[in-house]
């Protein structure tokens, strides 16, 4: 593995689509929050994520299933990035700010 370039330690606990870690598919899409600055991993299905989908790993143990992973480790919080294939480069945005509901 390339030296490691996270400013977030190996350790620190990410969110994992479940395909990526049950089913080896490819990571499509990142997103780094920008109200905690937790990392999500999902793969290339669409649609909205049920909570049983998702899994908690160590950034590590992502980045050890795909390496390319470290070309985001300078992804500020509030962006995300995708790909459209695995070998094809990622691109990267500013993520719209999500509403908040007032009434919660």
């Amino acid at each position: 593995m390339e030296q490691w370039t996270f400013s977030d330690p190996p350790n620190v606990a990410v969110f994992v689509d479940r395909g990526i870690v049950t089913r080896g598919d490819w990571i499509a899409y990142v997103s780094h929050d920008e109200d905690d600055g937790s990392w999500q991993f999902h793969n290339r299905e669409t649609g909205p994520v049920d909570e049983g989908d998702i899994m908690i790993v160590s950034l590590q143990n992502v980045v050890q299933r795909d390496e390319s992973i470290l070309a985001l480790a300078d992804l500020p919080e509030g962006w995300h990035a995708w790909r459209i294939s695995k070998s094809s480069p990622w691109q990267r945005a500013k993520s719209r700010p999500v509403p908040s509901n007032d009434n919660e």
